[in-house]
């Protein structure tokens, strides 16, 4: 992977790493996860970086005090965040409700917001300076469920970096305990949204049956991935233009296709090309459905645990590049509606019958949409993030996972960032596709490069 071209040169001075407990007592028990949630693909930390700027009317208040203390005030309502994960039986993950805590660190750089300029578009380069030191081999049954830092920047804004066992919560779960500690740290007494275990509602049923196809996690031979070792990073910003030129390219009946959508089937279709896989082949494009509606009724509200799919739309390599634009945009949007109340029992029961076995990643890629998480918009007290979102450009174990965060660009223009990583020529053949899909004559000013 390619390190960034920034020259920007800096310190964090990071204090010891401490454990923060719960502020009062919690119920000392053993919580089973579901089998959505026990999945080997989500068994990593993820990390958001969210950045916030200077607030005068803050002037006397010390980010880390306010928000370490909200953070004990938090643990008391999502106190299995406080526990450790232990593995019982046919390898299945339950919380030790131990209440032992989540790390948190208390930095200082050396540097200003200024400073970063334009790398503050997501991904934020210089991510691993503000992320919690831990060793990525370290078993995640001894490691705390939320590795926190939060350091100051020399002007008085701040940076607020959250990892996350993934196991425990999926990006709206994590959004929703963020908003509570933000609610705790503007002073409020309980969260806003009480939190809601209710594991139950995903575990397998008895007895286990898969009722429905699930492509995501056919297993099939990837001859090819060896070659994917050393990648180079670019994210792209989609603003208004782009998202009416990508629109343009639709037939009258798919004009209701959401932004999502667009952005994911130009990904696919410039990425296939960029990879010049074989015709003949097939290929994935994975994406993260949000199910909690799709229950009925609705999974309750404040439910904070993993409650999504990953519906994979499949073509071959031939038909993908070879169609409209329309083919792959239709692939997508239909793909999504297959995730039903009976689709998720149905992948439930999977993950029991084949041992939790993981994503297909051959000739694949899987893209979350972010941007209803809206990690921009936690407010500690300081006002709405200038920049929230994850702390690296891939999305899980494998390269081919992205995902689509919102962003206002320097310009004031409001648009949605997608990080993309491959090997350096097959990113200069997907951005030569884009910028054809696009009709502009020279290269996008919307690409932004970190080589």
């Amino acid at each position: 992977m390619a390190s960034s071209s920034s020259s920007l040169s800096f310190t964090v001075h990071k204090c010891q790493a401490e454990l923060v407990t719960p502020a009062m007592p919690t119920p000392d028990e053993t919580k089973l996860l579901s089998e959505i949630d026990d999945q080997s693909y989500l068994r990593f930390h993820y990390s958001i970086i969210q950045i916030y700027s200077n607030e005068s009317s803050m002037a006397n208040k010390d980010p880390v005090r306010v928000i370490r203390r909200a953070l004990a005030q938090a643990l008391v309502f999502y106190y299995p965040f406080a526990g450790r994960l232990r593995e019982g039986r046919g390898r299945k993950l339950m919380v030790d409700c131990s209440g032992e805590g989540v790390m948190f660190v208390e930095a200082d750089a050396d540097v200003t917001l200024d400073q970063f300029g334009d790398d503050i578009q997501p991904p934020f380069p210089y991510s691993e300076k503000f992320s919690c030191d831990v060793p990525e081999t370290e078993e995640i049954t001894k490691l705390p469920l939320l590795l926190i830092q939060v350091t100051r920047l020399k002007c008085g804004s701040f940076i607020v970096c959250t990892g996350w066992n993934h196991t425990m919560a999926d990006g709206a779960g994590l959004s929703q305990f963020m908003n509570a500690w933000a609610d705790m740290a503007r002073g409020a007494k309980s969260p806003s949204v009480a939190p809601v275990w209710r594991r139950e509602l995903l575990m397998a049923r008895d007895p286990p049956r898969i009722t429905c196809r699930h492509r995501e996690y056919e297993q099939v031979h990837d001859g090819d991935a060896a070659s994917y070792s050393e990648l180079v990073h670019r994210s792209f910003f989609f603003g208004p233009r782009q998202i009416a030129s990508l629109r343009r390219l639709l037939p009258h009946n798919l004009r209701h296709c959401t932004a999502f959508d667009l952005i994911t089937a130009c990904l696919w279709r410039c990425r296939t090309k960029a990879l010049q896989i074989p015709p003949e082949e097939d290929v994935r494009m994975m994406c993260i459905v949000n199910a909690r509606n799709r229950f009925n009724p609705p999974l309750p509200v404040g439910y904070y645990g993993n409650a999504f799919a990953y519906p994979a739309a499949v073509t071959t390599a031939g038909k993908l590049c070879s169609n409209s634009f329309g083919y792959a945009a239709e692939l997508i949007h239909n793909v999504k509606a297959e995730v039903t109340e009976e689709y998720m029992h149905s992948v439930a029961d999977l993950m029991l019958i084949k041992d939790r076995c993981m994503l297909t990643t051959a000739r694949a890629c899987l893209v979350s949409d972010l941007t209803r998480a809206r990690f921009r918009d936690v407010d500690f007290g300081w006002g709405k993030a200038v920049s929230g979102a994850p702390a690296k450009g891939s999305t899980g174990p494998f390269y081919g996972g992205t995902h689509i965060v919102s962003y206002k660009n320097p310009k004031g223009e409001d648009g949605l960032v997608l990080p993309l990583w491959l090997p350096a020529e097959p990113m200069d053949r997907f951005v030569k596709e884009l910028d054809h899909m696009l009709t502009t004559p020279t290269p996008p000013a919307f690409i932004k490069s970190n080589f």
